[in-house]
Protein backbone atom coordinates (compact mmCIF):
# COMPACT_ATOMS: atom_id res chain seq x y z
CA UNK A 1 0.00 0.00 0.00
CA UNK A 2 1.39 3.08 -0.99
CA UNK A 3 0.53 6.69 0.91
CA UNK A 4 1.18 9.92 0.39
CA UNK A 5 0.84 13.11 3.33
CA UNK A 6 -0.66 16.34 1.93
CA UNK A 7 0.97 18.85 3.90
CA UNK A 8 -0.19 22.77 3.90
CA UNK A 9 -2.94 21.79 1.81
CA UNK A 10 -0.31 20.67 -0.79
CA UNK A 11 -1.97 18.72 -3.36
CA UNK A 12 -0.24 18.93 -6.49
CA UNK A 13 3.09 18.32 -4.47
CA UNK A 14 1.73 15.21 -2.79
CA UNK A 15 0.47 13.85 -5.94
CA UNK A 16 3.70 14.49 -7.82
CA UNK A 17 5.29 12.49 -4.67
CA UNK A 18 2.38 9.37 -5.32
CA UNK A 19 3.20 8.92 -9.10
CA UNK A 20 6.33 9.19 -8.40
CA UNK A 21 6.18 6.47 -5.47
CA UNK A 22 3.96 4.17 -8.12
CA UNK A 23 6.60 4.53 -10.93
CA UNK A 24 9.06 3.37 -8.56
CA UNK A 25 7.15 0.49 -7.45
CA UNK A 26 6.35 -0.70 -10.99
CA UNK A 27 2.45 -0.77 -10.08
CA UNK A 28 1.67 0.90 -12.70
CA UNK A 29 3.21 -1.47 -15.59
CA UNK A 30 2.31 -3.93 -13.94
CA UNK A 31 -1.63 -3.07 -14.30
CA UNK A 32 -0.93 -2.39 -17.52
CA UNK A 33 0.98 -5.52 -18.28
CA UNK A 34 -2.33 -7.52 -16.76
CA UNK A 35 -5.40 -4.88 -18.74
CA UNK A 36 -5.27 -7.57 -21.41
CA UNK A 37 -4.84 -11.37 -21.25
CA UNK A 38 -1.84 -12.15 -23.46
CA UNK A 39 -1.28 -15.93 -24.91
CA UNK A 40 1.62 -17.22 -23.57
CA UNK A 41 3.44 -18.10 -27.30
CA UNK A 42 2.48 -14.33 -27.95
CA UNK A 43 4.81 -13.34 -24.27
CA UNK A 44 7.36 -16.03 -25.03
CA UNK A 45 7.67 -13.94 -28.67
CA UNK A 46 7.61 -10.60 -26.93
CA UNK A 47 10.82 -11.74 -24.77
CA UNK A 48 12.67 -13.39 -27.49
CA UNK A 49 12.46 -10.37 -30.03
CA UNK A 50 13.40 -8.43 -26.47
CA UNK A 51 16.63 -10.28 -26.36
CA UNK A 52 17.65 -10.61 -29.99
CA UNK A 53 17.11 -5.93 -29.68
CA UNK A 54 19.37 -6.49 -26.60
CA UNK A 55 21.83 -8.43 -28.49
CA UNK A 56 21.98 -6.61 -31.24
CA UNK A 57 22.63 -3.05 -29.30
CA UNK A 58 25.42 -4.30 -27.51
CA UNK A 59 26.85 -5.43 -31.10
CA UNK A 60 26.64 -2.74 -32.05
CA UNK A 61 28.30 -0.74 -29.16
CA UNK A 62 31.21 -2.85 -29.51
CA UNK A 63 32.05 -2.25 -33.39
CA UNK A 64 34.47 0.12 -34.29
CA UNK A 65 33.64 3.39 -36.17
CA UNK A 66 33.54 3.90 -39.72
CA UNK A 67 36.85 5.27 -40.85
CA UNK A 68 36.68 8.96 -41.50
CA UNK A 69 38.28 10.33 -44.66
Amino acid sequence: MTKVVVKDGQFERALRKFKKKINENGLLQNLREKEFYEKPTTAKKKKKAAAKNRWRKQVDAQKLPKRMF
